[in-house]
């Protein structure tokens, strides 16, 4: 790299990711709130919370990076104007492309990253944090254990908890059991009772109290008082049988469904969508950064800034940004769908490019040479008459 590719560079590089930060701490506060409930009513640490919405960061890197790399090529050569910077480098020769060489580096880089993000971090990410998301959910004690109310822990199963103790106890329960079809339902009154798991299995253990059962076919309600009693919650083993979807799939996985699984058969187009979205997403670090060159480095320079012309790219961009989610939908029912989404990624990049390469200047100074000639050409013939 020159010296002037390497100070720009090393500008929209930090500039990029002091606005990569930024953006990622304002996604991860939003985030935060969604886990924020879940963890507070099941009692679990401050570290759960800090690893599940650290989980749900990856996949807005698809959409951060992209925005952070472009609105740093916006302000980093707009400054550039105002201060003349770009006006010199024009004077010593650079064309558009070379002076725009840096911010393509880099983007190029940001691309390749958000293809290793997409392909791998961001399933994986998602993958555990849904796994998380249902053991929690599962551990009926913490989530589905209200005061004051019925709780449906499961078909069949019905707790009562008067109260909370600040030791984590449950006072005043009732229990209302009817899963085993085969027996009459009982109901189990305690003053108090604890939520223990032993190896993955929750149990309720009650103090002083009585289980109460009858029969309809003898007409006999037996009561028994106990000390102690222990009651086995539903086995949240079911949640590791959960069905993958496919954002929770690394590329490998999404290329090589299971065959012998009804539900990866079934979503094999979905599969597929997904596959060209993880190919397509991350073009667009590169679509938006050449689409803020073009906006910024090509026709005349303004001193005064070039505010309306950040303001064009902006909206183009948003405009694309839009379209590809329309056309990502679109997939789900029809080929055009997928068609879309590479024009509207590789499209922008393909016209960006031409529009800052030599070829591309040369035809803009023959087009301009030729309006000239026919202005002179006027004013001649003008002076003849």
């Amino acid at each position: 790299m020159k010296i002037f590719d390497r100070y720009l560079f090393k500008n929209l590089l930090i500039a990029t990711l002091f606005i990569a930060v930024i953006l990622a701490v304002v996604v991860f506060l939003t985030q935060s709130l969604r886990f924020l409930e879940l963890v507070l009513g099941s009692g679990n640490s401050g570290l759960t919370f800090w690893i599940l919405t650290s989980l749900a960061l990856p996949r807005f890197f698809e959409i951060i990076l992209p925005i952070s790399i472009m609105a740093a090529i916006l302000f980093l050569y707009n400054k550039m104007t105002i201060d003349s910077e770009i006006t010199a480098m024009r004077a010593t020769g650079y064309s558009p492309f070379s002076l725009g060489r840096p911010s393509i580096i880099l983007a190029c880089m940001m691309t390749v990253l958000l293809w290793g993000i997409a392909m791998w971090l961001t399933p994986l990410s998602l993958a555990k944090m849904q796994s998380m998301r249902a053991k929690i959910t599962s551990e009926f004690s913490t989530v589905l254990f209200r005061e004051g109310v019925f709780n449906q822990v499961s078909k069949g199963l019905t707790v009562y908890i008067k109260d909370r103790t600040k030791n984590g106890e449950l006072a005043g329960l009732m229990i209302h059991d009817t899963r085993d079809e085969t027996k009459p339902p009982s109901t189990i009154l305690a003053k108090r009772g604890i939520i223990v798991t032993n190896n993955d299995v929750q149990q309720v253990i009650v103090f002083n109290g009585s289980r109460q059962q009858y029969n309809p076919n003898t007409g006999v309600l037996q009561k028994l008082a106990f000390d102690r009693y222990t009651i086995d919650l539903p086995s949240s083993a079911a949640t590791d049988a959960r069905w993958s979807e496919p954002e929770e799939r690394t590329i490998i996985q999404l290329l090589n469904p299971d065959k012998t699984n009804h539900d990866d058969m079934e979503n094999l187009r979905q599969f597929n969508i997904e596959i060209q979205r993880r190919i397509t997403a991350p073009l667009q670090a590169l679509s938006f950064s050449l689409i803020a060159l073009c906006a910024l480095l090509l026709g005349p320079l303004d001193r005064r800034g070039q505010g309306k012309r950040m303001i064009a790219a902006i909206i183009t961009i948003m405009a694309l940004q839009g379209l590809y989610l329309a056309a990502y939908n679109l997939a789900k029912n029809s080929h055009l769908g997928i068609i879309l989404m590479y024009l509207l990624t590789l499209g922008p990049i393909i016209t960006s490019l031409f529009l800052l390469s030599a070829g591309s200047e040369k035809l803009r100074r023959k087009i301009l040479y030729m309006q000239r000639d026919l202005g002179n050409k006027k004013v001649m013939e003008t002076a003849r008459t």
